[in-house]
């Protein structure tokens, strides 16, 4: 997985599964364009990534998160719901304001 911080007045915090990056998913009227300058950051492990979250929650930060392994790393840690995920072209998604 990968993670990138951007920093403005609040942070945004972007999570996405490696193999994702660069690929486009349609469906209907809905489209998901998964841009490296975006989503491609540091390709951590599981529990960096869980350290980094645990940051941005206390920074008010706003995530958005692409990938089942992403999505399903973000309902463990209790950040999302499962009612607060999207799905495009069997891509799960979820956009997070804490």
């Amino acid at each position: 997985m990968y993670i990138k911080i951007h920093s403005s007045y609040r942070d945004v915090v972007s999570l996405c599964d490696k193999e994702l990056i660069g690929k486009t998913f349609k469906e209907g009227k809905m489209c998901l364009i998964v841009r490296e300058n975006f989503f491609k950051g540091e390709e951590l492990s599981k529990e960096e990534i869980k350290k980094q979250i645990e940051k941005a929650i206390i920074e008010d930060s706003t995530f958005n998160i692409v990938g089942k392994k992403s999505v399903a790393l973000a309902l463990e840690m209790g950040i999302i719901e499962k009612s607060g995920i999207i799905t495009i072209d069997g891509v799960p998604i979820a956009l997070i304001l804490i």
